[in-house]
């Protein structure tokens, strides 16, 4: 892109249409405004929220959910940057939580009147002069059943990829001759009418897993079918700490990329297996630990156990009431089977040129933006499968999508995207399961740092360790939260180091309900901290030296050792 098209983008673009009034919604409408952009959303529904609010009668093609949902991402990890869920909130929310949250966030930016609810958008277009332009076509439906075409600058998608469940019913012969009940687990909504009943789950995606437990408690049997089973993880941690802070933490990540790929899937497997042999349970698939995207369920391995759930390989044909296994096993009386088998994503209001996809692939830089259009005021929103928490992944997105709207910041050629999106599709290839389930995966850490780098927003960790290493200390070996992204740059917030100082606080306090006369000695954690900061200097030295020398050209090794000792006397 030349610095004349730059220009010329940051003086035209000026009205952003933002699709779908979810968190990723939401948080684009507050980036336009914190960009000076004038945001319309339209949301086909009555009220914020998208995959999160709970209805007892899906609507066509929008994302559902069940009533008892509780989120698998902490919350501390799962915030939007700026603003913080509350400390007496619970660590995992309920639905009705998450709304409430959603809800605070709307009113504290003033989002709400940014949104056109009941407005169905049917088709978004270049313009004819879209080459000079950039500008868009919008055709929607308002609730009274009216169309109107507006214009709009740039185009925000965000309307999440849960709307078109993926119904394979052609894998199963005889579902034809059924004579229980089938659907989707979209569809799903409680377990009291199965009470009693003889059920089997397909899947054990998270939703599976959380539907095949929760039915188990009121059924006579359930059965849980999966062709190449699961690691199961806990939102429990070590030491009863959430399990997302636990491990999403860079210097643990760090170490990560340093080791084999089966080195460290067997020192997870190993991990995993200490709680429960999946071995044992059936359970244990084929492939490593990182080679699918994980299941998050702390009761499954107890149903299991108590014989409540039975797990079971796919199903070879349905007959009757009949369900017969691979295995050649067979269940007879069944009620009813959930087919927990994903969802399909796709953009019918786009044309296919402008925004292919095929077999839930869209070609996407850093899966935000198509490369094969002559102007960058397109940009999809929250098109991801993180291992963490998609708000805040949504989030940096649309900080990235505006100001490259406006020209602020630049993409690279069309070459330089296209191949990005080769490298992304070849390691992807390379570590996860051939699945359909597999296409959007990220790595939560590493692709939150590779856009905030577009931002200028990643967190400077040698810096922090330099000039305040009680903030450094914790960006390093802490939890990846949010936060982390509004230290510095564009979009900075007072309010960010404070936070990280105290994201523990936050956590601890909705469990701290009895007061204790045997407070836990500290002494220990000093150790370690002793122990893992004298580490973590020397990595970041290593770090700087290699990946950012400019930052030591001005200090030789023996200022730098006053500055560490100096620093060090100060944080112990």
């Amino acid at each position: 892109m030349s610095s004349c098209l730059c220009r010329y983008t940051k003086r035209m673009v000026q009205r952003v249409c933002v699709i779908g009034g979810g968190s990723s919604g939401m948080t684009a409408i507050k980036s336009c405004l914190e960009e000076g952009l004038e945001p319309t959303c339209f949301e086909s529904s009555e009220d914020i929220g998208g995959l999160w609010r709970f209805k007892e009668n899906p609507e066509s093609d929008r994302a559902s959910i069940y009533q008892s949902v509780i989120i698998n991402t902490s919350k501390e990890m799962m915030c939007f940057s700026d603003f913080p869920i509350p400390g007496h909130f619970p660590n995992y929310m309920h639905n009705s939580l998450i709304m409430e949250y959603f809800r605070m966030y709307a009113e504290h930016f003033k989002l709400i009147k940014h949104i056109r609810f009941q407005t169905k958008v049917l088709q978004v277009k270049p313009r004819p002069d879209f080459t000079h332009s950039g500008q868009w076509d919008v055709e929607i439906e308002t609730r009274k059943g009216e169309k109107e075409r507006q214009v709009f600058d740039a185009v925000m998608i965000c309307i999440g990829h849960h709307c078109h469940p993926n119904l394979p019913l052609n894998d199963f012969p005889g579902i034809d001759t059924f004579k229980g009940q089938y659907f989707h687990s979209r569809d799903y909504k409680t377990a009291d009418e199965w009470r009693g009943k003889k059920v089997v789950v397909i899947g054990i995606g998270n939703s599976g897993g959380d539907i095949a437990v929760e039915l188990s408690r009121v059924c006579k049997q359930v059965f849980l079918s999966t062709r190449r089973g699961a690691w199961i993880l806990n939102r429990v941690g070590t030491q009863g700490l959430p399990n997302d802070m636990n491990y999403n933490r860079r210097l643990l990540q760090i170490m990560f990329s340093m080791l084999p790929h089966s080195l460290v899937c067997r020192l997870g497997e190993n991990q995993i297996n200490q709680r429960f042999n999946h071995n044992i349970y059936s359970l244990k698939p084929k492939h490593r630990l990182r080679s699918q995207h994980p299941t998050v369920n702390d009761e499954l391995p107890n149903r299991i156990l108590s014989g409540t759930v039975m797990v079971k390989p796919n199903i070879k044909r349905l007959q009757g009431s009949s369900v017969v296994f691979d295995d050649g096993t067979v269940e007879d009386n069944i009620d009813l089977v959930v087919f927990a088998t994903g969802y399909n994503f796709s953009f019918p209001f786009m044309p296919s040129q402008v925004l292919p996809v095929s077999r839930n692939k869209a070609n996407l830089y850093k899966y935000v933006f198509p490369p094969g259009i002559e102007r960058p005021t397109l940009a999809v929103i929250g098109l991801v499968q993180p291992l963490g928490a998609i708000m805040p992944i949504s989030e940096i997105q649309t900080r990235w999508a505006t100001r490259v709207f406006k020209g602020l910041t630049k993409l690279p050629t069309m070459e330089g995207m296209l191949k990005d999106i080769k490298r992304k599709e070849d390691v992807m290839s390379s570590r996860y399961v051939a699945s359909q389930r597999h296409t959007i995966q990220v790595d939560y850490i590493q692709y939150m740092d590779e856009v905030a780098n577009h931002i200028g927003v990643r967190p400077n960790i040698l810096w922090l360790l330099l000039r305040d290493p009680a903030l450094g200390f914790r960006v390093l070996l802490g939890p990846c939260t949010p936060y982390q992204y509004r230290l510095r740059g564009p979009g900075k917030w007072a309010g960010a180091r404070q936070a990280i100082l105290t994201q523990w606080d936050r956590m601890a306090q909705p469990l701290q309900t009895r007061p204790l006369d045997n407070p836990e000695p500290r002494q220990s954690s000093l150790l370690l901290a002793l122990t893992v900061g004298a580490g973590a200097l020397a990595l970041g030295y290593y770090w700087a030296i290699h990946h950012h020398p400019s930052v030591l050209d001005a200090l030789d090794p023996t200022t730098l050792l006053d500055k560490i000792k100096h620093h060090l006397a100060v944080w112990w």
